[in-house]
């Protein structure tokens, strides 16, 4: 039974980029069910794979002495309870209370928990590090070929905007003025900062695996895996290219030379250095640069000449300093002139409307022109707004909720959105962990030399590179395809460690 639950486990991952497809979040495969159906599956797929483990008397005896785990459990459920008493009822400038649901937000907490059941499950199963291998190279070259493939025949969908690119990688070399919008790939997949920080997560993997064992065929996903990087376009696959391919190489010398736990592997360490150099090459003619000029040349323009409109608005708040004809006044300047001063219509007139809050966006028409152009200082702002329009000082242990954040805005900045949605408590609770397993298993691999393997630093290394995406562009820790497969990484680790201190 053991071996069938690792199978299930094993194609439970691999099978994570199908769940990602745009389709089934959008559109009529969206609305078959209340909830989405990747959702539904992994629900039913852990369920399915809870039942195998537990099927075995020495599981259920394991789980049940270990105290540590399930004090863990009990304040999962004794904090879910509350947190879903607490935010049944809030105060709001929206009549519809941003369409909170309390069905929603449980499904939210038992979404929040899958992955740390995947985290307990890979570490009780203990993988080989060749199955380890073969789940990690699938999932990357699902991702990878399928954005490289699909920019090549130009039918990749956006990763800004909606609907398909317009040219392939071999157009950003003779014509510089397709627009970045027009470039950026993501495949078919939901997400591209949640695609972006997976494929950052993977790469030092993939670094690792080339170094350990050179053959062409990883050398060849790890090339894809790095031109699917450049073809998405995002701040977080770009940077995370470049510093994640030199630091993989960094890792492996300190291994050779310092550590000597390592073979020699000159290969691997050409082809390393000849996927970085082709990467800088081709990465000023791709769309994150072109969009890193794009949003300077806006941030610029949202800086223009504004006398005429400070005149019409100081005029107009002499005018009505205040009562409902300043709020007349204030909504109809707002809807006139919100693009004069760059302000993202989504955000003004549907995540938080200006008709129900005008004084907040004059606060933020009266800001400097690159905080207005920062989406993720906007969405702070609402929040915080909305929070502070509750005046609940338990919010910020227990949130507001998932359901009322997302409606509003789901914030780009994982760790902080979760405060938002789960209050600290939650954050730590349901997120915590994560962060709690990185740190233990760098106290293990700076305490015991046997901990120090080159794949236990390539682990360690992949799970601070999805953290450090995770705040920097958030949808990560929300997001279950990001998630599960982060969970089983920390799985792994926890895994290795744990042979590594028997050898010692």
């Amino acid at each position: 039974m053991k071996e069938k639950t690792r199978i299930c486990l094993f194609w439970f991952i691999l099978i994570q980029p199908f769940l990602d497809l745009y389709w089934l979040y959008n559109g009529k495969l969206a609305n078959i069910l209340p909830f989405t159906l990747p959702t539904i599956i992994r629900i039913l797929g852990l369920l399915a794979i809870a039942g195998m483990f537990f099927s075995q008397k020495q599981n259920w005896q394991k789980l049940g002495k270990d105290k540590w785990l399930i004090a863990y459990l009990i304040l999962l459920v004794i904090y879910s309870a509350v947190h879903l008493w607490h935010v049944k009822n809030f105060n709001s400038v929206n009549p519809n209370d941003y369409s909170y649901s309390t069905i929603s937000e449980i499904f939210y907490l038992i979404r929040m928990a899958l992955p740390l059941a995947t985290i307990y499950f890979t570490k009780e199963i203990e993988f080989t590090k060749d199955e380890f291998k073969t789940v990690i190279a699938g999932v990357s070259g699902l991702f990878s070929f399928t954005i490289v493939l699909s920019n090549l025949f130009v039918i990749s969908l956006r990763s800004y905007e909606h609907g398909f690119i317009s040219a392939n990688i071999f157009e950003w070399f003779v014509n510089p003025n397709i627009g970045y919008s027009h470039m950026a790939s993501k495949g078919f997949f939901n997400f591209t900062n949640m695609v972006a920080a997976v494929l950052f997560m993977l790469l030092p993997l993939m670094i690792y695996f080339m170094f350990d064992k050179f053959t062409w065929k990883i050398t060849t996903l790890t090339a894809v895996h790095a031109l699917a990087m450049i073809e998405l376009g995002t701040k977080v696959a770009a940077i995370g290219l470049i510093g994640g391919i030199l630091l993989g190489i960094i890792a492996y010398l300190i291994h050779y030379f310092v550590f000597k736990n390592t073979k020699k592997n000159n290969k691997a360490l050409i082809a390393a250095i000849l996927i970085e150099a082709a990467s800088l090459a081709i990465l000023p003619f791709g769309p994150a640069i072109q969009r890193y000029n794009y949003e300077k040349y806006l941030a610029q323009q949202s800086d223009h000449d504004l006398t005429e409109e400070t005149k019409e608005l100081n005029a107009g708040l002499k005018k009505y300093p205040k009562g409902e004809k300043r709020e007349e006044f204030l909504r109809d300047f707002i809807k006139e002139n919100y693009d004069e001063y760059a302000l993202n219509k989504k955000f003004v007139f549907k995540r938080y409307p200006y008709q129900y809050d005008p004084e907040f966006w004059l606060g933020i028409m009266r800001e400097n022109g690159e905080m207005r152009m920062q989406n993720r200082h906007l969405e702070q702002a609402m929040l915080e707004k909305v929070r502070a329009t509750n005046n609940n000082h338990l919010d910020k242990y227990l949130g507001i909720s998932y359901t009322r954040e997302n409606n509003i805005f789901n914030l780009e900045r994982d760790f902080a959105s979760q405060i938002f949605s789960l209050g600290w408590i939650g954050m730590l609770l349901f997120v915590g962990p994560y962060v709690a397993i990185l740190l233990y298993g760098a106290w293990k691999w700076l305490r015991y030399k046997k901990v120090r393997t080159y794949l236990v630093t390539s682990l360690l290394i992949s799970i601070v590179f999805i953290l450090a995406a995770s705040f920097s562009s958030g949808n990560v820790m929300d997001f279950l395809t990001a998630s599960l497969i982060l969970a089983f990484v920390e799985g792994n680790l926890l895994v290795q460690i744990k042979k590594s201190d028997f050898k010692a």
